[in-house]
């Protein structure tokens, strides 16, 4: 689990710092006082886990959970903090845990350990079966690009190229409950996470281009006005 510790006291973060780095399989990607520099990092680095503080100066860890929840990033949050005054709010930002200072050593290390099992039930979950003729074809959800609908036939648009499948896109939809995919179009299901960009095709409708992939999907207005109000 790769996790960013972020608090603007220094005696704070070297006691996260120790404690962290006491756990198995964990790896520190990055240790700030800023919560700015948190910031970057999180645009530049992949982390599993932010564990933050919550009042520090010009940015809060408050503010860095809502840019992570308003951006469907895949990344869960664990607050630790002096004050209580947020717990209600951040759970509105479904963080994975509320600490409050001070705490103990085994108080941190239970709530991580609990999200690295959470995280190894959810790999499992995180599995796509598609029928085939004669097949039933095991990928990982967080590999699909998008999924297209043409006449009787379903292609998932995955990174690594097409997969076909007889199953339909309500099927499919039903399957992929999470927040990273919505349905686009009548014919399209989206991974917003590999959206790259969208262009104006007719009045009520968008051409979405995907990064690193030639292939294209279509999206309504109304959905468009959706993400922009729930994930962006």
């Amino acid at each position: 689990m790769k996790i960013g510790l972020v608090d603007d006291r220094m005696i704070d973060l070297d006691k996260l710092l120790a404690i962290v780095q006491g756990i198995s399989d964990v790896e520190v990607v990055f240790s700030t006082l800023s919560a700015e520099e948190a910031y970057d990092q999180i645009k530049k680095e992949s982390i599993d886990l932010l564990i933050a503080d919550i009042e520090m100066p010009n940015l809060s860890g408050y503010e860095l959970a809502d840019i992570i929840h308003s951006h469907a990033l895949d990344i869960s949050v664990i607050f630790v903090t002096g004050t209580s005054g947020y717990a209600v709010h951040a759970f509105e930002l479904n963080v994975h845990d509320y600490i409050m200072k001070p705490y103990s050593k085994d108080r941190l290390i239970q709530s991580i350990e609990r999200l690295m099992e959470k995280s190894k039930s959810a790999e499992i979950t995180g599995r796509l079966y598609l029928k085939q003729k004669n097949d039933i074809h095991i990928i990982q959800k967080k590999d699909i690009v998008f999924i297209e609908r043409s006449g009787r036939s379903t292609t998932i648009h995955m990174k690594s190229g097409p997969i076909k499948t007889y199953q339909t896109l309500n099927e499919l939809e039903g399957e992929l409950r999470e927040r990273d995919f919505l349905r686009s179009h009548r014919s399209f299901i989206i991974n917003i996470h590999y959206v790259k960009n969208f262009s104006l095709y007719a009045k009520n409708s968008y051409i979405v281009t995907f990064e690193g992939m030639e292939e294209q999907a279509m999206i309504t207005k109304e959905k468009v006005d959706f993400l922009q109000n729930h994930y962006f």
